[in-house]
């Protein structure tokens, strides 16, 4: 199975940066947004990316050209229509990434393998939409894309052996270190990471400490390299809610109920850095 062009759904944070570890890998990638402010923004996101990487002296300024030209600015999904992969990485919405596939099921090549980014939304359930469950597979990139080396592969339930070892072969292509795991959700890094989070923010809504001392205690208590209250704002509180909230569905357990302060303050439109306010102020 041979993935020569991709068509990337989602030009934000992690969108921009899975555009940008397919094209170094050697694929034309196509990366669509809604609108071109939304496109441009994820493009400037891998040109500064890229031009940090040539002043270390990781890359050369030619092959950072070469990277950018591999990826064309997409504002429809009928652009679709003759790539070979699509990787969506959209709100975790299960309603809009639903949507998202069974527009580009009707547009795409029957052949075209459909992969999800989603961080915990079960991928039985998304290729049950479409009309290729089995040519359907979850690549779960970490953040931030060009620096994480892991991506959680999951296999929905009528994932054939020829997409699962295709997308296994692609990620190591992209410089990645691909670890499969089965379809249940949150899958793994997210099924134990978000009640960490959701805990620490326990923490500060009942009083036992503030953010500044709870990351502190689990970054030289448990040596994490960031603390659970910076990475929250970090991935974006309103994902960490929406994780959340499929985790507690999904298992119907209430050690998955989310925190009242995470939804207050999502609810405020305190997202963490993406709005310069969270459990930290970024202004």
């Amino acid at each position: 199975m041979n993935f020569n062009k991709v068509l990337v759904v989602g030009a934000g944070q992690m969108g921009a940066g899975i555009a940008q570890v397919a094209s170094q890998a050697g694929l034309d990638v196509k990366l669509n947004d809604l609108k071109e402010e939304y496109v441009n923004k994820g493009l400037a996101v891998i040109e500064k990316n890229l031009q940090r990487s040539v002043q270390k002296g990781k890359i050369s300024n030619d092959f950072a050209n070469q990277i950018l030209s591999r990826i064309t600015p997409s504002l429809t999904l009928e652009d679709g229509s003759d790539v070979d992969l699509v990787i969506e990485a959209v709100v975790e919405n299960l309603d809009i990434k639903t949507n998202v596939f069974q527009q580009l099921d009707q547009i795409c090549p029957a052949e075209t393998v459909f992969a999800s980014n989603t961080s915990s939304i079960p991928i039985t359930q998304l290729a049950g939409a479409t009309n290729r469950p089995d040519r359907f597979i979850g690549m779960h990139f970490m953040n931030p894309v060009p620096v994480m080396k892991l991506i959680e592969v999951i296999r929905g339930l009528a994932t054939s052996d020829e997409t699962a070892d295709g997308i296994v072969q692609l990620s190591k292509q992209m410089g990645k270190t691909p670890v499969m795991v089965n379809d249940f959700p949150g899958f793994v890094s997210n099924r134990v990471l978000m009640p960490m989070i959701n805990e620490a923010i326990y923490a500060v809504y009942e009083g036992v400490a503030t953010p500044e001392a709870v990351d502190e205690v689990m970054k030289l208590g448990a040596n994490h390299p960031m603390g659970p209250l910076a990475l929250a704002d970090l991935i974006g509180l309103d994902t960490c809610l929406a994780i959340m909230e499929v985790l507690h569905q999904g298992f119907g357990d209430s050690k998955y109920r989310p925190c009242p302060l995470l939804r207050q303050y999502v609810q405020a439109g305190w997202l963490g850095r993406k709005t310069k306010k969270g459990f930290y102020d970024y202004t």
